[in-house]
């Protein structure tokens, strides 16, 4: 409990220094924060204009779609508020030998390099995508019990983790290589299948975003706990998942972490 206790106190320390230094450059806060929304919203739009030529999609409703959309979102804002950063300047630091800085640091390495920075604008947003979860919810008119709540939101940090995971496994792999920035991008860019309803993954999709890389499913199962109510089954799946990736990254990087030649050597 103690050392619990510790590494939030560390983590409290580097997120109140960077709402200062977010602070210090307000204008850019706010463009970015606008541009989150805007970018939201376009999503949303899309949404709307789609089901204005359809009742169905996969099964999906307009608003039961809205609220699988407004669930990737959130999970998504949650990853880009407390981990992108982060781990985007860790991939340079490795290549820089900066990350020497992390080993001279008493606490866990992958804890301190992974945690270190807080975007402001992205946690920012993720209330709108709580907004947008609540509304939909409403519309749909549905009345979920306090445990499909908790299952709700134990997926959502479930979500929220597996992306931490995958994105540091492909980070650590510069360990290895002299570039992975590719890499990091064409991850990013598997976050637009997880706005989609697994029913609609087809084929060889359904084999590589479903099962190989569950970008669909960590969005799909908490939506559907609100609306289907708590399933035994795809909970024990996505927390299977989530302790599958998580150790994954873990050995990683650690292995990766042996192999590093800081600026010094």
């Amino acid at each position: 409990m103690n050392t619990v206790v510790h590494y939030f106190k560390i983590w409290l320390a580097s997120a109140r220094y960077s709402v200062v230094r977010t602070m210090m450059f307000r204008f850019d806060f706010i463009l970015w924060s606008t541009v989150e929304l805007l970018w939201m919203a376009v999503n949303l739009l899309l949404v709307t204009v789609l089901y204005n030529h359809t009742d169905s999609i996969a099964g999906w409703s307009k608003y039961e779609m809205m609220l699988l959309v407004a669930t990737a979102m959130l999970i998504q804002r949650f990853l880009m508020g407390f981990f992108w950063s982060s781990l985007f300047e860790m991939a340079r630091n490795i290549r820089s030998g900066h990350f020497d800085f992390f080993l001279a640091q008493p606490g866990n390495i992958m804890f301190m390099a992974s945690t270190r920075k807080l975007d402001l604008d992205s946690v920012m947003n993720s209330f709108v995508a709580m907004g947008v979860v609540i509304y939909s919810a409403m519309q749909l008119h549905l009345h979920p019990q306090p445990l499909d709540i908790f299952i709700y939101v134990l997926m959502i940090g479930c979500g929220v983790l597996i992306h931490y995971s995958a994105m540091l496994t492909v980070v650590s792999l510069g360990f290895w290589i002299t570039n992975a920035q590719g890499l990091e991008s064409s991850y990013f860019s598997m976050f637009e299948f997880s706005r989609l309803p697994r029913a609609a993954i087809k084929g060889v999709a359904r084999i590589l975003f479903v099962w190989a890389l569950p970008v669909v499913v960590v969005s799909n199962v908490p939506a559907e706990t609100l609306l289907h109510g708590f399933n035994p089954l795809h909970t024990a799946w996505l927390l299977g998942v989530t302790v599958f990736w998580f150790g994954l990254a873990k050995t990683v990087f650690n292995r990766g972490l042996r192999r590093y030649s800081s600026a010094s050597s």
